[in-house]
């Protein structure tokens, strides 16, 4: 079942970094303005928030398997409707699609993968996500090779097949798999079980989890931030060309895949909670010396460091989301979480027309620090019921 999700999470990266690719021709072929584009392309945000919430539902009633599969059927499908759009209002339709089932599968994936991570008593979640990024980073590199040689339709034809044969192959393994069973909820320390719903302990375990979504979208709001923003800082702000700026963003992917690969590791020695904290202070760190140190070099390692601190934070708050309160967790913070990816571009864009993009920047540092402080104020929060 481990290996079928791995599966689930890269075609996930893949079939998104495919698409992205292409958004440039897209935009070509329906003629839409920059202004016009950026509304088509937040039906994406919007079918992925307007679905989370359900999909936890549905993940509760029917099982994470199931519902998994079927997202990855859902996104393999409509990742090819972009390509035979025609207007901007069509596009925003099928990317309206492509939204739900992107957002559906990362609930229903996401859900799998806390019973997963219940059953082996490890904490295997960045292992998926490093999975979602080296599918990312595959997915974008041939999609750079492929730009030139093939139209958007065969491309993301292409994409679809990739996607079904994944589906169709993990799928058949994850239905077949034993259950690991669901995980019983806990508390913020991951030792004494409490109830999901009702009274007291019901509406801590809610506010933990909105918590644990705050500090996903801490998060995100950095990584939605560094994927629009990073090489217009290099390129505007320091100068250099389009070659070295496309390098420095291939280092912050290189990193936080890099992070997430031994993201299991750190946890299991360090705990959770350390990881987090100490990820979020080390982007911090980062993140203002890549967003006002003077010199390329001192602004690459910045965004390596960015890359390894915010490598592990959102995995590993969803994770502990879907330990305190399942599918429905995972639902509430995926939700959160996601949102800080659709802030992210706006926010820096309207802070650097006001004050320049370096210090728009720093509000990364800022948010990640904010994500190192809730993580270790949901550890220490005291259990629910002492009794219990």
């Amino acid at each position: 079942m481990r290996l079928a999700l791995t599966a689930f999470f890269t075609a996930d990266g893949f079939v998104f970094a495919g698409w992205v690719v292409r958004v440039p021709a897209i935009k070509e072929q329906v003629h839409a303005s920059p202004g016009a584009l950026g509304l088509a392309l937040l039906c994406i945000s919007a079918g992925a928030v307007a679905t989370m919430a359900v999909v936890g539902r549905l993940c509760v009633r029917h099982g994470t398997r199931p519902v998994t599969v079927a997202s990855a059927l859902l996104l393999s499908l409509v990742v090819a409707l972009p390509a035979h759009t025609h207007s901007v209002a069509t596009l925003g339709a099928a990317l309206l699609l492509f939204g739900a089932g992107y957002g559906a599968l990362n609930v229903a994936m996401n859900s799998a993968a806390v019973e997963v991570g219940a059953a082996l008593r490890r904490p295997i979640m960045p292992t998926f996500h490093a999975a979602y990024s080296l599918g990312g980073l595959c997915g974008a590199g041939l999609g750079g090779l492929l730009a030139s040689r093939l139209t958007p339709a065969w491309h993301l034809g292409l994409i679809a097949l990739v996607g079904l044969a994944v589906t169709a192959t993990a799928g058949t393994v994850l239905l077949r798999s034993p259950a690991p069973g669901r995980p019983q909820p806990q508390d913020a320390q991951g030792a004494r079980p409490v109830a999901p719903r009702g009274g007291d302990r019901g509406r801590r375990v809610g506010l933990l989890v909105v918590l644990l979504g705050l500090t996903a979208l801490c998060t995100s709001y950095g990584e939605g931030a560094l994927a629009d923003w990073a090489t217009l800082h290099l390129t505007d702000d320091l100068h250099t060309g389009a070659g070295l700026a496309a390098a420095g963003y291939a280092a912050y992917a290189f990193a936080m895949t890099t992070g997430r690969l031994t993201g299991t590791w750190l946890s299991m020695r360090l705990g959770p909670t350390r990881v987090m904290a100490g990820g979020g202070l080390l982007a911090c760190a980062g993140m203002l010396t890549a967003a006002l140190a003077p010199s390329v070099p001192l602004v690459l390692g910045g965004f390596v460091l960015v890359g390894l601190g915010l490598a592990n934070t959102f995995p590993l708050a969803i994770a502990r989301a879907g330990t305190l309160a399942g599918p429905q967790g995972v639902a509430t913070a995926s939700t959160l979480g996601y949102g800080g990816m659709l802030i992210g571009p706006p926010v820096i864009g309207f802070l650097a027309n006001a004050f320049g993009l370096p210090l728009a920047l720093t509000t990364v540092a800022a948010l990640a620090a904010v994500a190192a402080a809730i993580a270790v104020s949901t550890d220490r929060r005291p259990a629910a019921h002492p009794g219990s």
